[in-house]
């Protein structure tokens, strides 16, 4: 049985027993209806992920893509962070293209916050740290698409010293003056990040963007 078919099968034989309409229905409204949930809370998601991941033999780059394309296809939700959660594990397996091959198409489909910003923990964050893919996040930060613009302003989430503060500002700097709420928030998230090591930088940055968005200075001035 290939990789990505064999993920999708215990996956969908492991969540049997944990459904719950009543949760989905929940959830679904939460989400405001992006999709039909199972209804399985997220302990006892990633329980399920760490069970049927450690069965699994060592992937290949394109296996741990395929696998989460296969789960992205379908419908309930949860197999979208089950993907997220198949990256995570099997990350140290993932190549240079990655992003660029894979995780480029789930950013832009079926997209929302949820996918998108859990795909930048699994999988942006950390390839990105590995390797040299500031051309990639250039070209994400300038695409039409918001979703990439998103992950690209966010792409440094974590790495504390390790931060390009310069390539961070730009992006903040890029896209100041947009005031959809998930780009403003991801600002914010960014700049409040960066207070935590250097509070000068978004000071000034602030002084310098008086009309940026509200929904990114109050994130921007928590810890200030």
């Amino acid at each position: 049985m290939k990789f990505h078919t064999d993920v999708v099968t215990k996956l969908q034989y492991a969540v049997q027993s944990h459904k719950n309409p009543v949760r989905a229905a929940g959830a679904q409204k939460y989400m405001k209806d992006i999709a039909p949930y199972l209804g399985i809370d997220t302990p006892t998601r990633r329980a399920i992920s760490r069970e049927v991941f450690a069965l699994l033999p060592d992937p290949t780059s394109l296996d741990i893509g395929r696998a989460s394309r296969a789960l992205w296809k379908l419908e309930e939700r949860e197999y979208q962070y089950f993907a997220c959660d198949l990256i995570a594990y099997f990350i140290d397996f993932a190549e240079e293209d990655f992003l660029s091959e894979h995780v480029q198409f789930l950013i832009t489909h079926k997209s929302w916050w949820d996918t998108v910003d859990s795909l930048g923990t699994a999988a942006v964050s950390p390839l990105t740290a590995r390797y040299s893919l500031k051309p990639l996040m250039d070209t994400w930060n300038k695409d039409e698409n918001m979703w990439l613009n998103r992950a690209a302003i966010q792409h440094q989430r974590g790495r504390g010293n390790k931060t390009d503060v310069s390539l961070l500002l730009k992006y903040c700097h890029d896209h100041a003056d947009d005031h959809r709420f998930f780009i403003a928030k991801s600002i914010g998230w960014a700049l409040r990040d960066l207070s935590k090591l250097d509070k000068r930088p978004v000071k000034q940055f602030l002084v310098q963007h008086p009309d940026l968005d509200k929904v990114a200075v109050r994130e921007a001035i928590r810890y200030l």
